[in-house]
């Protein structure tokens, strides 16, 4: 991979340029850097950080370039991230104002479709690419899904912003031309795709006359396969908040909502990683943060990174923070967790409920819950999830190894 020094001025050529149908505001153009004074931010710091900038203080007429993932909803969600930066100065066309470009370029999940997310290990599938350019300067921010995200950021990067969030819940599609309207309705023994096991071994548990089969395909894909005449699948379970992006909200048949499906980890909502010591990145980014998503999705990432989950393990959360009125920033946090065996047969669920007040309050509800989860047989389960993916991913090693002996 080739890369490039922060002082040069252009985009890197791992990154890819902008497909041809977007507009020419998103797409990449050359690269000026600021000098930008040396510090040591993490995320306790940074509503100290938004109170004491403007826009207008915290940068000149940089350049600022937006680095996500190249598929179309990657690109639609840094879209609406650029918006909202661009949003902040309304008189963008005065040569003192900040200016945006974007890059976008393929991770390591992009490249691997053929085996599922289950399988494939590693809890930066679709982030440490772009972090590698973020740390080397190529690039100013990165836009991810934060669901995506690991909880232990690489260091000396961080989350500078979590914008409001999208509807956290999965859905179900059914194929076109059936008039199924739950899953309920499915006959039995109909498969049901999702690249979820966390969607899997919740649905067995509630639907155990069902079918449920891996599908590690982008949406479109996803949805064509499913509405193939001589398809398999009969419906997918598929994260509301990206078909509604994809402007796909129409071929949702119903969501499904807790409890019986439990989301992801920070589902529908995105985030900006920003380099620690970059304070004008920073500045811009608390502007753009939506503070109570923020509060309910760092008590659920604390929670994972307790029970020590990436996003392909059968960790389910659901978060409600209630603003508490005539206080600037407080409210009663609920947050439930729960973990499902592969095959739905054990479940461990719980609920706690606390007044917060700031981040640091939040993200300790997280950890406290998960605790609670260890103690009443959460570590057993996804103990016994590692040790069998590590016994399929061994039996894969050796049946390419033997074919590639045999050819």
């Amino acid at each position: 991979m080739t890369r490039i020094k922060p002082s040069q001025k252009r985009i890197p050529k791992t990154i890819a340029s902008v497909l041809s149908n977007l507009s020419s505001k998103s797409r990449p153009i050359d690269q000026q850097k600021s000098t930008r004074p040396p510090t040591s931010l993490r995320h306790s710091d940074h509503t100290d950080m938004a109170s004491a900038s403007t826009p207008e203080t915290a940068t000149s007429s940089r350049t600022y370039t937006l680095a996500s993932r190249a598929s179309q909803l990657a690109q639609i969600q840094t879209n609406i991230v650029l918006d909202q930066l661009r949003a902040l100065f309304p008189a963008s066309t005065d040569i003192t104002g900040p200016k945006f470009a974007t890059a976008f370029m393929s991770t390591a999940g992009d490249k691997n479709q053929s085996q599922a997310l289950y399988l494939l290990g590693g809890k930066a599938l679709w982030t440490k690419e772009l972090e590698v350019e973020l740390k080397e300067g190529a690039v100013d921010m990165v836009i991810h899904s934060l669901k995506d995200v690991p909880t232990t950021l690489p260091e000396g990067c961080s989350i500078g912003a979590i914008l409001e969030r999208e509807d956290p819940v999965d859905s179900l599609v059914v194929k076109r031309g059936e008039n199924w309207k739950t899953l309920e309705d499915l006959p039995e023994g109909s498969v049901v795709g999702t690249s979820s096991v966390r969607r899997v071994a919740q649905l067995r548990r509630n639907f155990p006359k069902l079918k449920f089969l891996d599908v590690n395909l982008h949406r479109n894909t996803r949805l064509a396969k499913l509405d193939a005449a001589d398809g398999p699948y009969a419906a997918l379970i598929l994260a509301k908040a990206g078909l509604v992006r994809l402007g796909m909200g129409n071929r949702i048949t119903a969501d499904l909502q807790p409890p019986t499906l439990y989301h992801a980890v920070s589902q529908g909502a995105l985030a900006v990683e920003i380099r620690d010591d970059d304070t004008e990145a920073l500045a811009l980014c608390r502007k753009v943060t939506h503070w109570q998503t923020e509060w309910m999705c760092l008590a659920e990432r604390a929670c994972l990174r307790m029970l020590e989950g990436g996003c392909s393990v059968p960790i389910g959360v659901a978060s409600r923070l209630d603003v508490e009125s005539g206080v600037q920033r407080a409210g009663t946090l609920t947050l439930t967790g729960t973990v499902t065996a592969l095959t739905g047969e054990v479940h461990v669920e719980h609920t706690l409920e606390a007044r917060v007040s700031n981040t640091k309050e939040a993200e300790e509800v997280g950890t406290k819950l998960a605790k609670i989860l260890i103690e009443t047989g959460a570590k057993k389960i996804l103990d016994d999830i590692n040790e069998d993916r590590d016994r399929k991913v061994s039996e894969a090693a050796k049946a390419d190894s033997t074919a590639g002996t045999t050819a």
